[in-house]
């Protein structure tokens, strides 16, 4: 009876100690598992970045449309059938190329009509003026005449009377040819007219009118090819009211294409035009530049996607702008510098350096331009320098706990 009673007490002891082994052995697992996923998600969560040394800007953007800064309509100033045009769209012409022709026959008439009337009358005017002649000599010998009282008062007065004739019938025939010679020149123009000739240097960037098609001059002057100079293009960009007023004239801009969003093309803002166009309850401001096209990679009504440079730096210091942590301004609220109207005031943040042993230190800071993406460190910050992006349970963390936003994320209104 001792005997398995002995027994039963040392396997009861046995099965204590394989259960506490048991316990002590499952605890240790799973303390050992909850630490291990604590630090990976601490590894995880949170990032750095190297300040960096480099270009920041802050830009307006906007849509923009290409067109040639110099261009004109070439129209027909005289009605008639269009018999031959000598160039082709793309083709190159210069100022005084014959670019056209409009059948010159009933020109060509009007002309030799009008220079054939011209030279009667001036035949007519030599006849005019030989009697005039004749008419001064019988009046003044009539004058003689009757001094002497060889003639009498009725000779005398007739001879007067056809020396006023004489000098009156010249003196319209010259007013008739001074008006034919103004129809004649009238004639000459217009049949000049039928051969159109370049205004300007350029490129035919449009043809609107056939061969062989008449033309109606009457009513309004129309258009037969358009030339344009693209050497030098226009960018009209559409800009929003709420970005207008960043804008000045003389400001740095540039533009990227469609097809070449790689390459940039620079320019400076020439105009703001003050009266806008309303789309869809939209109101846009028209703000022009030039930029140069002597390549001729620009062509008219390329779409532009436009940058207007608020505000740039070169060589700055620059650090993701998630990195900085910016106070509460008083009454609430808080932006990076650069914000408003892209100009870098120096204002104050925080961020968190990671130090050469891992560990991290809370650095004031000044900053500068900002672009959303990038904010410029003016003071505080080394290049080479990480500083943490990213910050694990940044809500609960005593050290954050503060009326603004996480630690990494600039407050926005």
């Amino acid at each position: 009876m001792e005997n398995g009673t002995v027994k039963k007490k040392k396997s009861s002891s046995y099965l204590l100690i394989i259960l506490v082994l048991v316990i002590v052995v499952a605890g240790g697992g799973y303390l050992f598992k909850t630490r291990g996923m604590a630090k990976d998600s601490a590894g995880e969560s949170q990032q750095s970045a190297a300040v960096t040394l480099g270009s920041i800007e802050n830009v307006v953007t906007a849509t923009g449309t290409l067109e040639p800064s110099d261009y004109v309509d070439v129209g027909a100033q005289v009605s008639g059938q269009l018999t031959k045009i000598y160039f082709d769209v793309g083709e190159s012409v210069k100022k005084g190329d014959l670019l056209a022709e409009i059948d010159p026959t009933l020109f060509k008439a009007d002309v030799d009509s009008t220079r054939a009337q011209l030279n009667y009358q001036k035949a007519e005017y030599k006849d005019l003026s030989a009697k005039l002649a004749l008419a001064e000599y019988q009046a003044k010998r009539q004058r003689s005449m009757y001094a002497d009282g060889a003639t009498t008062e009725e000779n005398l007065k007739t001879a007067e009377t056809d020396l006023l004739s004489a000098e009156a019938q010249l003196e319209m025939l010259k007013a008739q040819i001074e008006q034919t010679e103004s129809e004649l020149v009238s004639a000459e123009t217009k049949l000049n007219y039928a051969r159109i000739y370049a205004p300007m240097n350029g490129t035919v960037v449009s043809i609107s009118a056939r061969q062989g098609q008449t033309l109606n001059a009457n009513q309004s002057t129309p258009t037969i090819l358009q030339i344009a100079d693209l050497s030098v293009m226009t960018v009209n960009t559409e800009v929003s009211e709420a970005d207008v007023s960043k804008l000045r004239s003389d400001m740095d801009a540039y533009f990227t294409t469609l097809g070449s969003q790689t390459q940039r093309w620079y320019g400076k803002v020439q105009l703001i035009e003050p009266t806008p166009t309303v789309e869809n309850n939209v109101v846009l401001y028209n703000a022009k530049f030039d930029v140069d096209n002597k390549n001729g990679a620009l062509l008219p009504q390329m779409t532009a996607q436009v940058s207007f440079v608020t505000a740039s730096a070169e060589n700055a210091l620059i650090v993701p702008a998630s990195a900085v942590k910016f106070m509460t301004r008083p009454g609430g609220g808080s932006r990076p510098a650069g914000m408003a109207g892209g100009r870098g005031g120096g204002r104050p943040g925080e961020v968190q350096v990671v130090l050469a042993d891992g560990t991290l230190e809370v650095r004031q800071v000044r900053t500068g331009i900002s672009n959303r993406v990038q904010i410029q460190i003016l003071e505080g910050l080394q290049e080479g320098e990480q500083v943490v992006v990213t910050a694990a349970h940044s809500s609960s963390s005593s050290s954050n706990r503060n009326s603004g936003p996480p630690f990494g994320m600039p407050p926005m209104h």
